[in-house]
């Protein structure tokens, strides 16, 4: 390796020693975003926002193809509105931004910053919902929101984020709780299929479930480092919200009802765990399936004449079989290649003077490093299925490296060795109550991260106190 070349990878610290460094490193090197101006906040630069955009069109397809209809709620909430579902208020008070002035007055009333928008939905089902005709309403919202968080970290923890938030309204409690498991499988299938990032599915405890929800259901990953991170959640709201805002509809025996409400969402928050699934110390690795550049065409000694004319006439070959893109600039190719593998680009195609004359490219994967000369008349067929083996092998190494991460513990003292000397899942039964699980948290400074849908039975008592078991729960430390 060149010593530009050398210096080029050297500007990320290895996440051997010192995985945060490395994650931020990554984040800046990849062009993915740079800092704000107020602290917590982000701008999301055009590499990482295209990456961005497409994880959202998926998601949107799907919400889509799932019967939901896309709107927009305002900014601005009035703090008498917030107000009128106590356990919610309570639950986002800490991290409410307030705004008390509107030019050089001061309000009447304090404005909330949208931290989320259960109340603004709730005012509008409130008029707008009427008989059951009305039902079932099926939205989802693609905005910013607003939480004042004290330790902040880009895409993983922010002041200020991007997100979607599905917000629906349903006759019957089984409808609504139909939706609620519906949209989570929605969210599991896009990070799996899409992001290759494996996901366990399950229920959140009374203690860590979505304030003003009957229950939370979330997916939680594994990070290189050992830690869950939350990908997504879908909440059963139950008639909390309904009540509070008088959500009420005619039935079809023309008694008054309330609705049963569901809220969803899942934010920017997605591309850190695509970041610390699948970065290596090299930078980004972008699974195929969401990169916006699939493959780059590198020209080597393209001032030879014809070099750069093929180059572009393979590019035009191949653009409406893959996303392709060609660096033609005056850089030297050492410094290319690690540019594109920085930024985790799937597929390098490389083509000189030598390989045009003899009808070849040489495809680099991202992931492994490997090389493959392919002949050009074969490209249009062996590019897209490469592509393919290389997201199946992205999810398959992901999820290896989560089944070597988890592991089982009867005690305690079990449970604190895992931690201390490996991380990772742990599965443990718990009695269910929350003195225990605040009692984990409190020795271990490990959480919950959720009730499996698939249970299994590991021992008849839980970890903590020793007493009957209720079920079995994997905990972790968390992101």
């Amino acid at each position: 390796m060149s010593k530009k070349n050398k210096d080029f990878v050297e500007k990320v610290t290895a996440m051997e020693e010192d995985f945060s460094q490395w994650y931020t490193d990554v984040v800046k090197q990849a062009e993915l975003v740079d800092y704000g101006p107020v602290r917590g906040t982000m701008i999301i630069r055009p590499y990482g926002y295209a990456i961005w955009e497409n994880i959202q069109g998926e998601f949107d397809r799907q919400f889509k193809e799932t019967g939901h209809t896309n709107v927009y709620f305002p900014l601005f909430i009035p703090e008498s509105m917030l107000q009128k579902e106590k356990d919610h208020i309570e639950g986002f008070a800490p991290e409410v931004a307030w705004v008390t002035h509107g030019g050089d007055e001061e309000l009447e009333e304090r404005i909330v910053v949208r931290p989320t928008s259960e109340v603004l939905f709730g005012e509008y089902y409130s008029k707008n919902i009427h008989s059951y005709r009305d039902l079932p309403k099926l939205y989802n919202q693609w905005a910013n929101v607003v939480r004042w968080e004290k330790t902040t970290r880009p895409f993983l923890r922010t002041s200020e984020f991007l997100w979607q938030e599905g917000h629906t309204c349903h006759a019957t409690k089984e409808e609504a709780e139909h939706e609620t498991r519906q949209m989570l499988d929605v969210y599991a299938d896009v990070c799996e299929n899409f992001l290759a990032i494996p996901v366990l599915k399950g229920k959140k405890t009374e203690k860590e479930k979505f304030a003003g929800a009957e229950y939370t259901l979330t997916i939680e990953s594994m990070m290189h480092d050992g830690r869950a991170l939350q990908s997504g959640t879908s909440h059963y709201l139950g008639t909390g919200f309904a009540e509070a805002f008088d959500i009420q509809y005619l039935d079809k025996e023309g008694k008054q009802q309330y609705v049963h409400q569901t809220s969803w969402g899942v934010s920017t928050r997605i591309m850190g765990a695509l970041i610390m699934v699948h970065g290596d110390n090299r930078g980004l690795v972008v699974p195929p399936r969401v990169a916006p550049t699939q493959a780059m065409i590198v020209p080597i000694a393209q001032h030879k004449e014809g070099v750069l004319d093929k180059a572009y006439e393979l590019r035009d070959r191949l653009k409406d079989i893959v996303r392709v893109d060609i660096d033609a600039s005056d850089k030297m190719p050492g410094w290319k290649f690690n540019e594109y593998e920085m930024k985790g680009i799937p597929v390098r195609i490389e083509m000189g003077p030598r390989d045009i004359e003899n009808n070849l490219v040489v495809l680099v994967r991202r992931d492994t490093g490997e090389k493959e000369f392919v002949a050009m008349d074969d490209l249009a067929e062996r590019l897209p299925a490469l592509l393919e083996e290389i997201q199946q092998h992205l999810y398959e190494s992901a999820l290896k490296h989560r089944e070597n991460m988890t592991s089982v513990a009867k005690t305690m003292d079990e449970f604190k060795q895992i931690l201390d000397e490996k991380g990772g899942f742990i599965k443990a039964m718990w009695c269910g109550n929350i003195e225990c699980e605040e009692k984990i948290k409190e020795d271990t400074t490990a959480t919950s991260r959720c009730i499996p849908f698939d249970q299994e039975h590991i021992s008849d008592t839980c970890v903590c106190c020793g007493e009957k078991a209720k079920e079995m729960v994997y905990w972790s430390k968390a992101y």
